[in-house]
């Protein structure tokens, strides 16, 4: 060969090589989830109605209809790899899985490692009171509309230590604070509620959601009150790709009406979901 024929050779070799780690910078984990016919996922079904096994074993729940949607979208099997709730965030980081399927509380600490789908879930504490309720009246609802009124709450619980903060907002105002009964369960704080010894419940909104479809109008949620933490998932921080596949499916489900559907099915509530601007700042 040539000098200048072996110069040749060797400058398309080079550019075919280049070309080459430029395609893999592009790729990202979907498109191995498309070559492989199948998305896995980390996943810890111990968060009801979320996400939870039924008495045969099978992961069910509101989060698994949606990540099914997903895997669907994309034409490719869904396989659950359980694991460990702690172990689930260091999995994905190190690639032994395509993304995670349980649901996250968006926060700043976690953003930081990685990457946040939409959410299609909210947490915040609310007010459940008895139908015929009509005392607290306050659109949107007001820590002011619960003075002097009566509370039942699972003891020793953030909504417990949240409604202690409201009287000490209720005693800087000069008005009466909220009595607090503080029994054991949940169902004892909707048994406290019904006998008329306490004037509300005071829990998480799908908390109160799977009291409401236990009562079917004989209860009723009037208000959310204290802060609010989106609820969703998460890719690796490159995966920007299979993160806009899923993100994509859940604001196609929530735009259908299919997404509010599967809220009221699961969670016994529904609600709006923001698709940008949703990660607290540090």
């Amino acid at each position: 060969m040539t000098s200048l024929a072996y110069r040749c050779a060797m400058t398309l070799s080079a550019l075919a090589f280049g070309l080459g780690l430029l395609g893999a910078a592009s790729a990202d984990t979907l498109d191995d989830v498309k070559a492989r016919g199948k998305l896995v996922v980390a996943i810890d079904p111990t968060f009801a109605p979320y996400e939870y096994t039924d008495a045969s074993g099978t992961i069910v729940g509101y989060t698994t209809e949606i990540m099914q949607r997903v895997a669907a979208s994309l034409g490719v099997a869904l396989e659950y790899q359980k694991m460990a709730f702690s172990g689930i965030i260091p999995a994905l980081i190190a690639g032994s899985v395509d993304a995670e399927g349980s649901s996250l509380n968006v926060t700043a600490e976690r953003a930081a490692k990685v990457l946040f789908t939409v959410p299609f879930g909210k947490s915040v504490n609310a007010v459940l009171v008895r139908a015929d309720e009509t005392r607290v009246t306050a659109t949107p609802l007001t820590v002011e509309a619960l003075s002097g009124l009566t509370a039942a709450v699972k003891a020793t619980t953030a909504p417990e230590q949240l409604l202690k903060q409201f009287n000490g907002q209720l005693k800087a105002r000069q008005l009466p604070p909220i009595k607090i009964i503080s029994v054991d369960s949940v169902d004892q704080t909707l048994a406290a509620l019904m006998t008329r010894r306490a004037d509300f419940v005071f829990d998480d909104l799908t908390v109160l959601g799977g009291l409401t479809k236990q009562l079917p109008g004989k209860v009723k949620q009037v208000g959310e009150l204290g802060d609010s933490q989106w609820i969703s998932w998460a890719t690796r921080k490159g995966d920007a790709r299979l993160n806009k596949v899923i993100s994509d499916e859940i604001i196609a489900l929530e735009q259908s009406g299919e997404l509010k559907t599967l809220q009221q099915r699961y969670l016994g509530v529904s609600f709006d979901l923001p698709t940008a601007d949703f990660i607290p700042r540090q």
